[in-house]
């Protein structure tokens, strides 16, 4: 017989079945959770590696600066004027005699005209004091001369008075007379020979006065000449003009740059270092100048005391005997300068960021160059493309030396 079977309740079966799929669900997530995550992935092609090597490591200090000729001759103007004509242009080569351009100044000439003027009329005044000196001295030798005559005659005329008193002749009163006549005509001699003297002295003086005054006048003259022929504008010097910036018909004033000649076969390089590394520049340094055609060995010979715009000048003697082609003036260059060599030391190229005497982060290659994880290196001196390593990698490593600052939240990239 048929046994009655309760009906089955559906709807707790579909409870049961949701009840099952959750529990799957979380302990599928559980599981994955507790995962390590994918790796991201780096192109092999897109990153920059150098390899950990041992040896001699060279600390160099890379600048940028230009060739500077060792000597430059600026022609300025020795007075105001205006430029009347350029004769030449620049990247002509001159000597002392070429005329770069001429000027013009009327004002110049005039004072020229007026200086020669003065310079007649101080001759003419010497001149004629030397005449008027020399007539005073023969006039006055003349007075002398007279004095004497009469000193002469009064002095026998005494005698006889004498004379003719010891005989009685003639009186004691008129014997004093001729006396006391003999002696004012003995000291009148006296000083009109002084006078003479005098006068022949002061006329030395008085000359060398009036010769001096001509002398003044004649440095003048040839000043005024120099500034005249100053408006023709020469070079001065054997070289090249680089430079010759004022137009025609410009006025320029006593002072202004007209013109610069170098001499182009004696360069030297003016390399901008920065501060912080130029501490470790000395003088005598070695320095290979890349002039982007050619490389030149030159010496460290002047280092600039002052620092502008967070750089140092330092002056380079190129060691050639002759330039190669296309070295120019303000050529721009870079300079290696050799500051140190490191023996037996550990070394790789220098990573994008990490600082002389710091600790980074890079990326080593592991697991045959599949993955690259992050270690920590300590870092000591560092070059131009090479950083000393001091710990946390060994000889043979291979690290990432390229910008990873994307990768920071992770220690580990797969190598694609």
């Amino acid at each position: 017989m048929d046994i009655p079977r309760p009906p089955k309740n559906k709807k707790k079966k579909a409870i049961g079945y949701a009840a099952g799929i959750v529990l799957a669900v979380v302990l599928v997530t559980v599981a994955i959770s507790g995962l390590d995550p994918a790796a991201p992935s780096v192109e092999r092609a897109a990153i920059f590696t150098g390899d950990v090597v041992r040896g001699t490591m060279l600390i160099q200090v890379r600048a940028p600066g230009t060739l500077v000729p060792e000597q430059i001759r600026f022609v300025s103007a020795l007075t105001a004027g205006r430029i009347e004509r350029k004769r030449i242009m620049p990247g002509t080569e001159v000597d002392s005699g070429t005329v770069l351009l001429e000027m013009s100044n009327p004002d110049v000439q005039l004072e020229a005209l007026e200086a020669e003027r003065q310079l007649t009329q101080a001759l003419s005044e010497r001149v004629n004091l030397r005449a008027s000196l020399e007539t005073n001295r023969l006039n006055q030798e003349g007075v002398v001369a007279t004095i004497r005559t009469q000193f002469a005659e009064a002095r026998r005329t005494a005698m006889a008075a004498e004379s003719l008193a010891q005989n009685n002749l003639m009186s004691d009163f008129e014997v004093q007379g001729a006396r006391e006549r003999a002696l004012e005509l003995e000291t009148r001699v006296r000083i009109e020979e002084s006078r003479l003297r005098v006068m022949t002295e002061s006329m030395g003086a008085q000359l060398e006065t009036q010769e001096s005054q001509v002398e003044r006048m004649r440095a003048i003259v040839s000043f005024q000449r120099t500034r005249l022929a100053s408006m023709v504008v020469k070079a001065g010097t054997r070289g090249v003009l680089q430079d010759m910036p004022l137009e025609e018909g410009q006025w320029v004033t006593p002072g202004t740059t007209l013109a610069r000649v170098v001499q182009p076969e004696r360069l030297k390089a003016v390399l901008r270092v920065p501060e912080v590394q130029a501490r470790d520049v000395v003088l005598g340094l070695s320095v290979m100048v890349d002039t982007r055609a050619d490389t030149i060995p030159g010496r460290v010979v002047r280092i600039d005391p002052s620092v502008q715009n967070g750089t140092v000048s330092i002056d380079v003697a190129l060691l050639v005997d002759s330039l190669p082609r296309g070295a120019r003036p303000d050529l721009s260059v870079d300079g290696i300068i050799e500051i140190a060599r490191l023996e037996d030391a550990l070394y790789t190229g220098r990573p994008t960021f990490g600082q002389a005497n710091s600790t980074v982060g890079l990326f080593t290659f592991v697991d045959d160059g599949a993955f690259a994880e992050r270690v920590q290196v300590r870092l000591g001196r560092t070059s131009v493309n090479a950083v000393q390593i001091l710990g946390g990698l060994d000889l043979g490593d291979v690290v990432i030396l390229s910008d990873m600052s994307q990768y920071d939240n992770t220690d580990r990239v797969r190598i694609r």
